[in-house]
């Protein structure tokens, strides 16, 4: 894939993420195109790494724009949460929810603590990432399905119990909200599986485009509906619930673009 072709990916997967994050988080917390642009400019950054300094090698064609744009959404999404939850620091008094890594729903004073914590869920991270590579390179032959499932629900099941972790304490625990991710990610699991043999991609792909369809649920199928993080306040920039719709259109197109060139792909095989 050419460096062009990889960065309007990238571009595209950030935008996607900027746009649902502003949406349902403008109204609580203003709007600067400083934060907007963050993940547009991380998520090109990361398509341009993957497919020119990576060993692995993405499909060509539609198969390739539709693997990239979903690895490099979970990427995005996974280096993002790591710095918001274990890096920033930020007043947590705006939040019902904390967004800082929590004990029982109290933050974690401590920086070092926190940073401690943080290091240990990266090394979690690549750990998994490093057993799913192994499990290639070196695993036994196992049917597709299970292979898959293998794959693919190790991201769901961190992100199940990441959430859990966040919120249970202030909201009680939620037994289908539970299962979801790891569900949905062995679903986008196999599907990319049919358009890519890495499982690395398959992975990170699925974290990526279950990310990306449950925000895109939740944030625009119940637009008025205040997330767990803000319940009990209110807005203190009113204004953006109006003005906020202005992006709705560019999120749309990228979602249009990506299923275009999924069925192209799909159709390609």
């Amino acid at each position: 894939m050419t460096p062009l072709a990889a960065g309007a990916t990238g571009l595209a997967a950030g935008i996607h993420c900027a746009t649902w994050g502003m949406f349902k988080d403008a109204p609580f917390e203003g709007f600067t195109w400083r934060t907007y642009v963050r993940s547009p400019i991380v998520a090109t950054l990361i398509a341009l790494a993957l497919t020119q300094l990576a060993p692995l090698d993405f499909p060509t064609g539609a198969a390739g724009v539709v693997v990239l744009w979903g690895v490099t959404y979970g990427f995005e999404r996974a280096l993002v949460e790591i710095y918001k939850t274990f890096l920033r620091e930020q007043d947590q008094s705006k939040y019902t929810i904390p967004m800082q890594f929590a004990v029982k729903g109290k933050v974690l004073e401590s920086r070092p603590l926190r940073l401690v914590a943080g290091a240990a869920y990266l090394a979690l991270g690549i750990l998994v990432l490093t057993g799913v590579h192994l499990l290639q390179e070196r695993g036994p032959e196992l049917p597709h399905v299970l292979a898959i499932f293998l794959v693919a629900s190790p991201g769901g099941w961190i992100s199940a119990f990441g959430g859990a972790w966040k919120d249970a304490p202030i909201e009680g625990f939620h037994t289908f909200k539970f299962f979801r991710s790891p569900a949905m990610t062995f679903g986008f699991g196999f599907l990319l599986s049919l358009l890519t043999g890495q499982y690395v991609f398959v992975l990170m792909g699925a974290i990526g485009y279950t990310v990306a369809s449950i925000e895109t649920y939740k944030t625009f199928f119940f637009p008025n509906k205040k997330r767990g993080k803000f319940q009990g306040k209110m807005p203190t920039h009113p204004e953006l619930l109006r003005s906020r719709w202005r992006f709705v259109p560019v999120f749309v197109a990228v979602w249009l673009g990506v299923l275009g060139f999924a069925i192209a792909a799909f159709m390609g095989r």
